[in-house]
């Protein structure tokens, strides 16, 4: 991955620490990314996942379903980084930031769009 989308996302977590964050297995974190509840993405030979993804112990509400609207439109999981974590005027903030802020409709709109 490139410098600028690794810092995009700002912290990062092993699976390990995920799923400490988390409360459950390592196991189960595998399972979460390959439903795509989760996105991880690999820095140096190792998966890694955004911190921001984590909050208060749970997953973001509302970032399954937007991991699924762009994995429909087309972007693999550098791109899914890159547009979460780019601010949108729109928004305002990043779409990530308006996840943890509760205002998941307004990003899967946007997201939604992106596949047409």
């Amino acid at each position: 991955m490139d410098p600028r989308t690794d810092a995009l996302a700002g912290d990062w977590l092993s699976l390990r620490e995920t799923a400490e964050r988390l409360g459950i297995k390592t196991s189960r974190i595998k399972q979460l990314i390959s439903e795509r509840k989760l996105l991880s993405v690999r820095r140096d030979g190792e998966p890694m996942v955004p911190a921001a993804f984590i909050r208060d112990g749970q997953v973001i509400k509302g970032l399954s379903g937007t991991l699924t609207l762009l994995s429909d439109a087309g972007f693999d999981e550098v791109e899914t980084v890159r547009w979460l974590f780019t601010a949108d005027d729109t928004l305002p903030g990043t779409p990530v930031q308006a996840l943890s802020e509760n205002r998941g409709t307004e990003v899967r709109r946007r997201a939604q769009a992106l596949a047409f």
